[in-house]
């Protein structure tokens, strides 16, 4: 990562060297950019928090590990799907669904969806990728969990 910023750093510097005006003009649209990206992704950040407020890691363990492992698969899809997720919050809330006994397959369909699929989040990327692309990318993403969860399931010994 630092060697990404000091790069980066270097070209903006020649950048400004060759043409000071462009340079400036360029650095003010990128910081409106990404303040408007940073509004955005304040508000889906929020949104995500108040699903996990309202819906605790019981409740989801308690769904998903409810004895038939193809509709905990199904549920955990779609359960995931709702909202979108950084690992570092989606992994440790696999490990409170591990200990409560939910099957690896059906975690990995969670948090492989959690990570991929949003639909909390599609009107941001509906916004900034429009629909075509937002639909597709989730849809890709939904169904890559299913190849992901299925895998995982063979590989060990949960799914027959």
């Amino acid at each position: 990562m630092n060697f990404l910023i000091i790069i980066t750093l270097i070209l903006v510097i020649i950048s400004f060297i060759r043409d000071r005006g462009k340079t400036i003009n360029g650095l003010k649209i990128a910081i409106k950019k990404f303040i408007n990206i940073s509004i955005s992704f304040l508000v889906m950040l929020i949104l995500v928090s108040l699903v996990l407020f309202f819906i605790p890691g019981n409740m989801i363990s308690k769904y998903l590990s409810n004895g038939n492992k193809y509709v905990g698969i199904l549920i955990a899809l779609l359960f995931g799907s709702i909202t979108m997720m950084p690992g570092f919050i989606a992994f440790p809330l696999s490990g409170i669904l591990k200990q409560n006994g939910v099957l690896f397959m059906i975690i990995s369909a969670f948090t492989t969806t959690l990570m991929m699929v949003g639909v909390l989040t599609f009107p941001v990327e509906k916004k900034y990728f429009g629909t075509k692309v937002a639909v597709l990318r989730n849809a890709v993403g939904f169904f890559i969990a299913l190849i992901v969860s299925i895998s995982t399931g063979i590989f060990f010994g949960e799914m027959f």
